[in-house]
């Protein structure tokens, strides 16, 4: 399978970046390279990238910061993030900042192509760009840029709660199970479980400031979930 996306890698370390850009190459991609956060920062704003590839330890930023401003920007581009740490801490902040999955180094080439594939599969270029604007309530999902906002301020979503909730608002009024949800938003994956879509469902609404009283994401009991606009 050939990847064919647009990468940007973000590591500080040459030999990484050398062996990566070769990789991704043979692997039909597109890749662009910066050395450090400030740099890798700009290119992700500025460029139009299927997915980046995220060192945690960078100079001039730090990989938490740059996800974090990322998703604060509203770019719901799948962020693969790498560590040298493999503390589960270090993990959980991570994911916590936006990031999709992360990936301890040293790793195995082929690991990290897979894991690619899986995110890409998750956000594929179709979708990203999206057929139009959903308005629900003082939300605006704008599928062609990738972004949710409130009465014209950003919404920071990472790449999966964003392709839920796109997935969601696309099927107004219809019970979904869990089942069903797991499958077409997550696709086949023997590890991700039914919680991983209660989990995504509750940080959703607490996205959109529903946690206590849920008005746009319903429970469905003995079923799942129903969007309501």
């Amino acid at each position: 399978m050939s990847l064919n996306a647009r990468v940007l890698v973000i590591e500080d370390e040459a030999g990484i970046r050398l062996t990566l850009g070769d990789r991704l190459a043979a692997e039909g991609c597109s890749v662009d390279c910066r050395g450090d956060g400030v740099s890798g920062e700009e290119a992700a704003l500025s460029g139009d990238y299927d997915i980046v590839l995220l060192d945690l330890m960078l100079p001039g930023r730090d990989g938490l910061a740059v996800c974090s401003r990322l998703r604060k920007a509203g770019r719901a581009v799948p962020i693969l993030m790498l560590t040298a740490r493999g503390g589960s801490l270090d993990v959980v902040s991570g994911l916590r900042q936006g990031a999709d999955d992360y990936l301890a180094k040293p790793f195995d080439m082929g690991v990290l192509v897979a894991r690619m594939e899986a995110l890409l599969r998750r956000v594929p270029p179709a979708e990203r760009g999206g057929t139009g604007p959903v308005a629900f309530g003082d939300f605006v999902l704008d599928r062609s840029r990738g972004e949710l906002t409130r009465e014209g301020k950003t919404v920071p979503l990472n790449a999966q709660e964003y392709r839920l909730l796109d997935y969601l608002a696309q099927r107004p009024g219809r019970a979904l199970g869990r089942d069903e949800i797991l499958d077409d938003v997550w696709g086949y994956d023997p590890d991700t479980s039914t919680r991983t879509v209660d989990v995504h469902v509750a940080r959703l609404r607490a996205r959109l400031g529903e946690s206590a009283l849920p008005r746009h994401i319903l429970t469905v009991r003995g079923r799942g979930y129903k969007f309501q606009k």
